[in-house]
């Protein structure tokens, strides 16, 4: 073939070539991803609890939940720690491709203002999807104890400022926070003796060494149930599905009282939202199945999705909540 010819037909190759290219379709990169399986490998979830709590017990129902309905293997990794911060540290120094996801909690909106240095910002470094739960805590008081109800302790700590001793876990811990609001919203002058866990707290309130405790509902069911203890009220705005019989703080008088803890499913900020979508939608899926609903209410947990718009804002919420509480008690930071 003539030189000439050769090149001409090198010329035609590149033209079409050119074309090819000019008329494939470019596909978003959201697309691709849509197209991608996900998970695609085991996916953890991080707790800053230790195993057999309430957010571990509600964070491997879920798991197990999200594994069978996305085909891939959801599992729970324990990272206890004074402020979450090891939990946190993980999740954030993770790739953000939705396989190591966070679970933040009401403790995190308290963490915010109880720490001088919080090396995270639960607001800029988490990408919300949605809730899991909603759970009160309950004021209950020794089977032996001559308070029947809120209104009759409440009557007497007026009665003798100072007399009464009321038992939580850690100073910092939503529990002990929870009996700081009570003590400010019902105008009281108490004691607050912190313990270093619930059995502590469980033993002194039946010894008759505290006159209230507070702490959640699955922690005292069994001591409850066996009329060791006695339930006085719920802390949250209205009586809760798990604890119907159990009348509120506000129901007893302290009209402004409302303490609803809650747990939440995060993941690193900058997570592609095709992979937070998906995962939303499998947990309002799920958190609405009866089996689900029943096994999370039988621990006091009312099983709950959320937008994650929704969930984002209830954590801000809780932060500036939690703030005012922490300046008002004079709590010393850590």
């Amino acid at each position: 073939m003539p030189s000439a010819d050769r090149a001409v037909s090198r010329i035609c190759a590149l033209v079409s070539l050119s074309l090819l290219v000019l008329l494939t379709p470019v596909v978003p990169h959201s697309a691709a991803l849509a197209d991608t399986k996900y998970p695609s490998k085991p996916v953890r979830i991080v707790l800053p609890f230790a195993a057999g709590g309430v957010a571990d017990i509600t964070a491997r129902v879920v798991a197990e939940r999200l594994g069978a309905r996305l085909g891939g293997r959801f599992y729970v990794e324990n990272q206890p720690g004074a402020g979450g911060i090891a939990a946190a540290r993980t999740v954030i120094s993770s790739p953000s491709d939705g396989h190591t996801l966070a679970l933040l909690s009401n403790g995190t909106a308290i963490s915010v203002s109880l720490f001088n240095t919080l090396p995270y910002d639960p607001l800029k470094d988490f990408a919300p999807i949605s809730s899991l739960g909603y759970f009160d805590f309950i004021l209950a008081t020794g089977a032996d104890s001559p308070f029947k109800t809120l209104a009759d302790l409440i009557a007497a700590a007026r009665a003798k400022p100072g007399s009464l001793n009321v038992g939580t876990i850690n100073v910092g811990s939503t529990q002990n926070l929870s009996a700081e609001l009570f003590k400010t919203a019902a105008g009281l002058d108490f004691v607050i003796i912190p313990h270093r866990g619930t059995p502590e707290v469980l033993i002194s309130t039946m010894q008759g060494n505290l006159g209230l405790m507070i702490d959640s509902y699955s922690a005292m069911k069994g001591n409850l149930a066996d009329g060791k203890i006695r339930a006085l009220a719920a802390t949250g705005p209205a009586r809760s599905a798990s604890t119907p019989d159990i009348p509120t703080v506000q129901e007893s008088g302290v009209a402004s009282y409302d303490v609803v803890s809650w747990n939440a499913l995060f993941a690193p900020a900058g997570t592609p939202p095709e992979i937070v979508n998906t995962l939303n939608r499998a947990l309002q899926d799920i958190l609405a199945e009866p089996e689900v609903k029943k096994r999370l209410l039988e621990l006091g947990i009312e099983a709950k999705a959320s937008t994650p718009e929704e969930i984002s804002a209830r954590l801000k919420s809780d932060i500036d909540k939690w703030r005012k509480v922490i300046e008002k008690a004079g709590v010393q930071k850590q």
